[in-house]
């Protein structure tokens, strides 16, 4: 099995003075996905939870839609020519009557592990149909609840406290608990892999559920949450123009800059519960629609 971090001896400087030790680096490596045999795409990924990524892919592209399509995950055999497994080739067989992706969604090329659209025929092509809406889900989230959340996964990253070089991303419960957290070197592999592990549990759609990434907020994330059910996306940095655009079309409450105890709410501010002041002495009552310039603004 491919390891998660690797070491490396470095000259380091601090303070006027110079030393030699060992540094901990998160892994990179390369990962092909086939499907039924045949090369999909090929993404820089951080090994560990590579089924999960592989099932997390193929739901955010529309190639599947619950755990029953996807008939078996395994590592390619003789992928080395000796007969072993290189660790870094996945085939996902899919279940029996479960079509094979359109061309167009196809990417038979390197995808670098900070793009998650690279490939792409057309945007148009990028807004697949998901199996279900969020607009209509009735979450809702006291803002304590959110600004503790950022914490909680940092705690909870283990190879990051390791390496200081992972994004993470991690599913929660309305009242804030953990239900599932993963690390990549790519933003869009975490949320692929907290997909994949729920898709493989049985757990879609994640109505009531909150996804939070330890980075910026792009059109793909917005769009694998929206292809999972999932009704709210927060990330610790900002969203893309697209992202909102996306995240208002199809009825997600995007969240950005959650850093300590501020956020900004971009879309679908209903979901989020408060009673607060703001500018003007006015009061923003629970459940109100909030428009930009009443959300409090970034760090």
């Amino acid at each position: 099995m491919s390891r998660v971090t690797a070491r490396r001896r470095v000259l380091r400087i601090r303070d006027g003075a110079a030393s030699q030790r060992p540094d901990t680096l998160a892994a990179e490596e390369p990962m092909e996905i086939r499907l039924d045999g045949r090369p999909l795409t090929v993404t820089m990924r951080t090994p560990g939870s590579d089924f999960d990524l592989a099932a997390g892919f193929l739901l955010s592209e529309g190639v599947v839609r619950q755990s029953a399509d996807i008939a078996a995950i395994r590592y390619c055999a003789g992928a080395t020519g000796d007969g072993g497994n290189t660790y870094n080739v996945v085939d996902v067989a899919l279940a029996p009557g479960v079509a094979v992706p359109d061309q167009s969604l196809e990417r038979n090329f390197y995808t670098t592990s900070s793009c998650g659209l690279c490939g792409k025929a057309s945007l148009d092509a990028v807004r697949t149909t998901a199996p279900w809406t969020v607009a209509e889900d009735p979450l809702h989230v006291e803002p304590e609840t959110l600004t503790a959340l950022p914490d909680r996964l940092r705690t909870a990253q283990r190879v990051f406290a390791r390496t200081g070089g992972l994004h993470a991303a991690g599913l929660f419960t309305a009242d804030g608990e953990l239900l599932c957290l993963r690390e990549d070197v790519g933003r869009h592999n975490a949320v692929d892999k907290v997909i994949g592990h729920s898709l493989r549990s049985g757990w879609l759609p994640l109505r009531g559920t909150i996804l939070l990434v330890s980075g910026r907020a792009s059109f793909e994330l917005v769009q694998k949450a929206v292809m999972a059910g999932i009704p709210m996306l927060a990330a610790v940095s900002a969203p893309s123009s697209l992202a909102v655009e996306l995240a208002e079309d199809r009825g997600l409450t995007l969240v950005g800059f959650l850093r300590g105890t501020s956020m900004n709410v971009y879309t679908r501010a209903d979901r989020v519960q408060f009673d607060l002041p703001v500018v003007g002495g006015s009061t923003v009552s629970r459940h109100a629609a909030v428009t930009p310039e009443e959300v409090p603004a970034s760090a």
